[in-house]
This record gives structure tokens, C-alpha cells and sequence, in this order.
């Protein structure tokens, strides 16, 4: 895995790579944008008679943007990243993997989507649902983290492979794949969530997520 992250890492100035990722982080962006507009004119239109309605809509569009940030950030970036994910699995297939690259069947756009969307939305309802055992889990220092890592990791490794075996795979053959390789997805997922929790590395952290994904698949069936 240290050396799929090196190849990742070493491959973030090829331009196809920086294209998706200013692709990703722009769309990113927008999406959080969208999110204050509608909490401040939410707020806004609910306190309209206060005469503290600036400061509630300030203060509330805040808390939120930071709150979002936190919590939503991962599923806003999976989801957007799952549009250009074929662009950056392409890019490393050109580099490293020129074979597979030419039995390559590319994944269209509706389908990159939906997928990215079902990973945004597992994200999400497991983490809720987990909310109460995170809160209780508080009180051991580290059983917080280490249900995060491996639920988090559990649920990355199976998206990020996906995206990659979609290229090569039909649907049953990634479900026998699947299967087979759960540990080693497993310990993608892990890599993959540890790069979202370092600050300012979370921001790349879907490309490279995606890169190491094409690594860990193709060497695996070498």
C-alpha cells in the first residue's frame, strides 16, 4: 500500500491528474457555496422581523459550513470525484498499466454518478446511524477513531476498488472479485480514510484514493 501511495503521490503533476482535481475541488467548492446561500437566506426569511437577523444568518451560515465541512466533506468529495474517477484511472493505467488500459471499457458518465452517489449516501446513513456508539465510544479516548477507521475503511475500500473493476469487470465478475479480495479492499479503505482525517492532505484525498485504487487492482491481479 506504501507503494501505491508513493506512484499516487509521485503522479499528481501529470496534467490529467491536476485537471480532475481542479475539476473536483472546484465542483467541491460550489456545492459548499450552495450549502451557505441556502442556510443564510433559509435563515434569513425565518428571523426576517428580528432585528439580529444579519448576525443569526451570519453566525448560523457559519456553524453550518463548518459543521458540513466536518461531517460532510468525505461524501460531498466521493461523489464528486466518482464523475472524473475514470479520467484519473485512465491517466494511471497510461503510466503504469498500458495493457489493461487497451482492454479498458470506459465507465459512462451515469454510471460514474450513480456510483459516486451510492458511496456519498452509504457514508452518510452508516455514520448516522453510528452517531450513538461514536458518542458513547467517547469515553475510551481511542474506540471513536478505531469504529470510524474501520467502518470508514470498510465502506472506501469497496468504493474506491469498484470504481477501477467497473473498467474491466461485469457485474459478476466484480461481485466474485469482491469476494475474494475483501481484506485487501479493506486495507485501501484504511489508507484511503487516513489521508481524509490529515488536514490539507484530505484535499487531494479522493484523487489519490482513486490513483492508489488502480494500483491496488491491477497489482493484484498480476
Amino acid at each position: 500500500m506504501f507503494g501505491a501511495f508513493a506512484l499516487s503521490l509521485a503522479q499528481l503533476g501529470d496534467p490529467r491528474i491536476q485537471r480532475v482535481l481542479g475539476k473536483s475541488l472546484l465542483l467541491t467548492l460550489a456545492l459548499f457555496v450552495l450549502l451557505g446561500v441556502g442556510v443564510w437566506w433559509g435563515v434569513e426569511a425565518w428571523a426576517a422581523r428580528s432585528a439580529w437577523h444579519d448576525a443569526l444568518a451570519g453566525a448560523a451560515t457559519v456553524v453550518a459550513l463548518g459543521l458540513g465541512f466536518w461531517f460532510l466533506f468525505r461524501a460531498v468529495a466521493i461523489a464528486v470525484v466518482g464523475l472524473f474517477a475514470d479520467e484519473v484511472v485512465a491517466a494511471v493505467e497510461a503510466r503504469h498499466y498500458p495493457a489493461a488500459l487497451a482492454s479498458a471499457r470506459p465507465v459512462a458518465m451515469h454510471r460514474a454518478a450513480l456510483m459516486g452517489l451510492r458511496s456519498a449516501a452509504r457514508f452518510l446513513i452508516v455514520n448516522l446511524l453510528l452517531l450513538p456508539a461514536y458518542g458513547v465510544l467517547l469515553v475510551t479516548g481511542v474506540g471513536t477513531a478505531a469504529l470510524f477507521f474501520i467502518v470508514n475503511g470498510w465502506l472506501l475500500g469497496r468504493d474506491l476498488a469498484d470504481m477501477v473493476a467497473a473498467r474491466h469487470m461485469d457485474d459478476a465478475a466484480m461481485r466474485a472479485w469482491r469476494r475474494t479480495n475483501g481484506a485487501r479492499r479493506f486495507l485501501l479503505g484504511l489508507a484511503a480514510t487516513g489521508l481524509f482525517v490529515v488536514p490539507l492532505l484530505n484535499i487531494l484525498a479522493p484523487v489519490l484514493g482513486a490513483a492508489m485504487a488502480t494500483h491496488f487492482f491491477h497489482r493484484g491481479r498480476a
